[in-house]
């Protein structure tokens, strides 16, 4: 159907004070029309693969310098390169990304608020007894590696694995 009623009812939870407006910039679903093929397709902001940046205290948003932000996003673009969603949800005011968070609320609510109000049932939401697992493809990491040494070296490589893994025990 496409009604968007999702993309409004997300947008009014996440305004500041809740329910105070609607911004639709600030819905963490967005739902992709193509109505010539009537096709209509909900898409959120979904957890993010890591970038290289993460972990810096400090941030270029719109060459602006920002600090203290968990994520951030810099003009070198490691975050859109890691993770498409990071460049298609951004909070309006400082223009960082940011992710879907299932509407978590005090008290919790029974569901999203996207499902709660969707019109015609396109939305579910259940809850998983386990995290469904992701295969670690072995044959994805040795690609990686490799365009790692031929871009900075062997050495450098073992180097940067070696202070990773001292960062992990120290943890």
């Amino acid at each position: 159907m496409g009604c968007r009623a999702c993309e409004v009812a997300c947008a009014a939870f996440h305004s500041n004070p809740k329910y105070s407006n609607v911004n639709p910039a600030r819905s963490r679903i967005q739902v992709y029309r193509n109505e010539l093929k009537n096709v209509f397709v909900p898409v959120k902001g979904s957890f993010y693969t890591s970038a290289e940046c993460s972990g810096r205290p400090v941030y270029m948003v719109d060459e602006k310098l920002q600090s203290g932000y968990e994520y951030g996003t810099s003009i070198c673009s490691f975050c859109g390169a890691a993770c498409p969603s990071r460049d298609l949800f951004k909070e309006p005011d400082s223009g960082l990304p940011f992710k879907c968070d299932m509407c978590e609320a005090d008290p919790p609510l029974d569901e999203p608020m996207c499902v709660k109000w969707c019109l015609v049932d396109a939305l579910t939401y259940e809850e998983r007894e386990e995290e469904a697992e992701e295969e670690v493809r072995l044959d994805e990491l040795d690609t990686g590696l490799e365009s790692l040494v031929d871009k900075h070296g062997r050495e450098k490589v073992i180097d940067a694995v070696n202070r990773l893994s001292q960062k992990i025990e120290t943890k």
